[in-house]
């Protein structure tokens, strides 16, 4: 049903020298290097490159955690200084704080009809907003270190790991073993666990 050909090659034939193909060869310490340098150039260089948009949209997300807070920090910041300042032109906090009437809360502008529980509180609630905004756009400035630190540990783990050799010939042995007990003799056991590959 089916024809199989055999070839032959005779005595005389001479032998192609092709050339052989380089291995790549990841060296960790170059991968690191180049992390340090640039942000995703060791993923670059350990050739993982589906990684690069990983690392920079880390550092997107940070950095645009950074700007809200720092936002955020100044608007509440100059709320608070409009609030405390005794100047009635300077009212940026009416828009903060838009679920009460300035009447019930404004000593400046409505020096007989305020409350000062009431004033005291949005006082209190300004500066819960300064201090919550400044942790956490402080928080952003440390994520930014601690994602440029991740990216270079992947790109060292990465090249680390690059060659590592995981084929089917790896064995685990499971084997009683006698330890000598000082003061008996032949008694105590243990197990050992061998790895061969």
């Amino acid at each position: 049903m089916f024809g199989f050909c055999q070839t032959i090659i005779g005595q005389d034939t001479t032998s192609v020298n092709m050339p052989s193909r380089r291995i790549f060869k990841a060296e960790p310490m170059k991968a690191t290097m180049l992390a340090v340098a640039f942000p995703g150039l060791g993923q670059v260089y350990n050739r993982k490159y589906w990684k690069i948009p990983l690392v920079y949209a880390g550092f997107g997300a940070v950095i645009y955690s950074v700007g809200y807070n720092t936002d955020n920090h100044n608007r509440y910041m100059k709320a608070y200084q409009d609030f405390t300042d005794k100047i009635p032109e300077t009212d940026s906090y009416v828009n903060m704080i838009s679920w009460a009437d300035p009447s019930e809360y404004d000593p400046v502008k409505f020096p007989e009809s305020h409350n000062p529980s009431t004033a005291s509180w949005v006082k209190d609630r300004l500066l819960k907003g300064v201090d919550y905004y400044k942790k956490y756009r402080d928080l952003s400035y440390i994520g930014i270190a601690a994602w440029y630190l991740i990216s270079v540990l992947d790109a060292n783990v990465d090249a680390s790991l690059f060659n590592y050799d995981i084929s089917n010939n790896l064995d685990l042995d499971v084997a009683p073993f006698q330890l000598p007990v000082p003061g008996f003799s032949g008694a105590g056991l243990s197990v050992t666990l061998t790895f061969s590959f």
